[in-house]
């Protein structure tokens, strides 16, 4: 069974999918949802909602989301538990058909209302939706099913007289899946993934994402996935925390999210390491402050369209997004300038006008952050706004496309992440290349993605070896984002989570604990061996 990733539609003027992308806007924009818990395939109000609105208007009510209780996340825990025999006894093809399923409904029947959903619910543009919300989760869910086959076929050899298997068990308890705002495909695979393997979900999405999240839950069910197998809550983090880490059956951590946040999680793991039935399986994928370096024999045009396009496209919400970038002083004045000139086309705006490159960030709490930083990079004497800066939330919450330009490469813009539209620029010496290396692996704990611009093949090369720790994902001439599923599997070190690779077979082994079985076909009778003779 081999797939292809998912063709991404283009949204022309004039095209059918643009018509019926604008009628799901509409739709979506009249009436706002009212989205409960899903526990055990049935919906579980809460004592409290708490509205969700638009980023790009506070005024544009999405939906009332129902927050849930203790009583909730244990109700979760132990429909998740329930439901596991029956999930674990049903047949992989079934479980498989389950998600491709699904995987076509997202590609068809809801592939305009999903998009419509990320783009009102999470600031996306229509391109930056349609390759997130769509094709990258079908991918997803598609070619898992193809590594979960591959995994099968692995089995050992068997010797005269004996007949050995692997059995790939799923794991002994329940996965607790936390998600982000940021990207719809990482939501709908964290759940997915453990659960093709056999296992039950407990699901916390971020409460920015609830839109998309009660949809995606929704096309699982219509696809034939059993009440209980994935439960779905909105609660208090510390809370969810609190109860499920602490649980006995508590037996794996699906996670992306901020580094604080999992640092916590991964400690608290530790603390009750002795209450639990199994060691838990931890996964996650965490910050990142994510590099371009150009060489002087760089393409100037290719590292100034990088700079754009990785910094900026979704306002530069990705654990990918480039914010650090170093060039030699030699190439800078033609790429400044190139880069002014784009950015002067830049159009920010709301995501329903087609034309606008950078939206609304996601709320005020990342608002003020990102305005805090720009802010603080306008009064040092380290550093100097030379694009953008401006922030306004009066209507949404807006910031400008920010480029600081740095005489510091320890500046706390060049080494803390930021996650919103602001990049920062240092210029090096044109031979001292090499410094410059070293220095980017010592200035960042993260170690998700970078970048290297270069035509030299041995200036390449010295890159790849000293930048060797710093990326889990690298790029030569590219921008360092948009991993493509079964292409570039996805994943950092150091503080940018365990590298376990989504997108790939990597990743699905996390969720499974083989079992070595072997059939003796002609079993001794004798217990005597031909030294005693």
């Amino acid at each position: 069974m081999k797939f292809t990733n998912e063709p991404i539609l283009d949204y022309r003027k004039g095209s059918k999918e643009r018509k019926a992308l604008k009628k799901a806007l509409r739709t979506l924009s009249s009436t706002p949802f009212d989205i409960p818990n899903r526990i055990g395939g049935q919906d579980h109000e809460g004592l409290t909602t708490h509205p969700l609105t638009a980023p790009h208007n506070h005024d544009l009510l999405l939906a009332n989301v129902h927050i849930g209780q203790q009583k909730d996340i244990r109700q979760s825990i132990n429909n998740s538990l329930k439901s596991k025999y029956l999930w674990r006894l049903t047949s992989f093809k079934k479980r498989a058909d389950i998600f491709l399923k699904a995987a076509d409904l997202i590609a068809g029947k809801y592939r305009h209302l999903l998009n419509a959903a990320s783009m009102l619910g999470q600031g996306k543009s229509i391109y930056q939706s349609e390759i997130d919300t769509i094709c990258e989760l079908v991918d997803f869910l598609r070619f898992n099913v193809q590594y979960a086959n591959e995994i099968r076929k692995i089995q050992p050899s068997s010797a005269k007289g004996i007949r050995n298997q692997l059995e790939y068990r799923p794991l002994e308890g329940f996965i607790l899946a936390i998600t982000p705002f940021n990207f719809t495909a990482i939501a709908g695979n964290l759940c997915a993934a453990p659960a093709l393997m056999g296992n039950t979900v407990v699901w916390k999405p971020a409460e920015n994402q609830m839109l998309t999240a009660h949809f995606l839950l929704q096309i699982f069910e219509e696809a034939g996935l059993p009440p209980g197998v994935i439960n779905r809550i909105q609660c208090d983090g510390p809370t969810l925390g609190k109860i499920a880490l602490s649980h006995p059956d508590f037996a794996g951590l699906h996670f992306t999210g901020s580094t604080a946040v999992f640092e916590h999680l991964y400690k608290e793991i530790g603390n009750n390491i002795s209450r639990y039935k199994t060691f838990p399986r931890i996964v996650g994928e965490t910050g990142g402050k994510d590099f371009i370096i150009a060489h002087p024999s760089a393409n100037i045009k290719a590292v100034a369209t990088a700079i754009t396009r990785g910094s900026f496209e979704f306002q530069g919400q990705k654990c990918s997004a480039a914010s650090r970038v170093y060039l030699p002083q030699s190439i800078w004045p033609e790429i400044e300038e190139i880069l002014m000139e784009q950015l002067n086309e830049v159009i920010v705006g709301p995501p329903t006008d087609f034309k606008a490159f950078v939206n609304a960030v996601i709320n005020e709490k990342s608002f003020l952050k990102i305005k805090k930083y720009i802010d603080g990079a306008k009064r040092s004497p380290k550093t100097k706004v030379i694009f953008g800066g401006k922030c306004d939330q009066s209507i949404g919450y807006f910031v400008e496309p920010t480029v600081v330009l740095t005489t510091d490469p320890f500046y706390k813009t060049m080494a803390e992440e930021i996650f919103g539209p602001v990049v920062t620029i240092f210029l090096y010496e044109d031979e001292a290349f090499a410094d410059t290396l070293d220095l980017i692996n010592q200035t960042s704990p993260y170690a998700l993605t970078g970048a290297i611009f270069s035509k030299s093949k041995k200036a390449t090369k010295l890159a790849l070896k000293k930048l060797e720790d710093a990326a889990g994902n690298f790029y030569i001439n590219d921008k360092p984002t948009g991993a493509v599923v079964d292409q570039q599997p996805f994943g950092g070190a150091r503080k940018s989570g365990t590298n376990d690779k989504a997108g790939s077979m990597l990743n699905l082994l996390r969720w499974v604990s083989p079992r070595t079985i072997k059939e003796n076909l002609s079993p001794p009778e004798d217990f005597k061996y031909p030294f005693m003779e």
